[in-house]
């Protein structure tokens, strides 16, 4: 089986290069692929199954719609840009949707699959941040509201989020290291993958006296983006377009 793992790729219609360059790597990479797992921020914002027009994402949920034609499995987790995906997308675009976090049997061993941030513990005022906008209460009233009151709270929380990440130490913007050990025993597994922190990279490490692994996806801009290859037991950290192979990982 061969999987492929994506994640922060922030699609948004403003910027074209960046939906051209996911275009491409379906037709290139996931197509050849059983699985494509997306864990989180594939958009920019998220404003409800019901302003795709609105937004502009249709060609994106066309290319996963056939993309699932053609037999890969898509899998979709929510991210801290996209919480608001719900059943009209994924059934719009032939994905399932994943729980964050999810165990995923990969050749016989468990992966942990997550977005990430809920592993950033540090950075207290994106906890709370996560805390409101996972709540179904609060979701379902900002669904209440027009589309156009929600794209203007969306933008105002981009601005607010760009504004914070100028003052914010780098050091509580990254994943909390007791966190991830704490994850990872409480699902019993030895690999873990997710994006979020935009830091792509294979660390290992020692967790109960035995190796652990957190894979780290990398983010898409525009000309740029990064994957994961997972076949026969190898992981493969990959820059795309150029396919210049940035980590490997081999667990038999």
């Amino acid at each position: 089986m061969k999987s492929l793992f994506i994640s922060d790729l922030h699609l948004h219609p403003a910027v074209p290069e960046g939906i051209r360059l996911f275009q491409a790597f379906v037709i290139e990479h996931a197509r050849q692929a059983d699985r494509l797992f997306i864990l989180g921020d594939m958009f920019e914002y998220w404003l409800g199954d019901d302003a795709v027009e609105f937004c502009g994402y249709g060609p994106i949920i066309d290319a996963l719609a056939d993309l699932s034609s053609l037999n890969t499995k898509v899998f979709f987790m929510h991210g801290n840009r996209d919480f608001l995906v719900g059943k009209d997308f994924t059934s719009a675009s032939g994905s399932k949707l994943l729980q964050d976090p999810s165990v995923f049997d990969l050749d016989g061993h468990g992966v942990l699959l997550a977005h990430g941030d809920l592993l950033c513990t540090d950075d207290h005022a994106h906890q709370a941040f996560r805390a409101q906008t996972r709540d179904e209460t609060w979701q379902q009233q900002l669904l209440a509201q027009s589309i156009e009151q929600r794209d203007a709270l969306a933008r105002q929380i981009r601005i607010g989020s760009e504004e914070g990440k100028q003052i914010k130490p780098e050091s509580i913007m990254d994943v909390n290291p007791s966190a991830v050990e704490q994850v990872m025993r409480e699902n019993d597994v030895r690999v873990l993958i997710h994006g979020h922190t935009h830091r792509p990279a294979i660390h290992t490490f020692e967790l109960d006296g035995g190796p652990a692994h957190r894979i780290v996806l990398g983010d898409w801009y525009q000309a740029t983006g990064s994957y994961l290859r997972h076949e026969n037991g190898e992981f493969l950290l990959v820059r795309y377009p150029d396919n210049t192979v940035q980590a490997h990982l081999r667990i038999d």
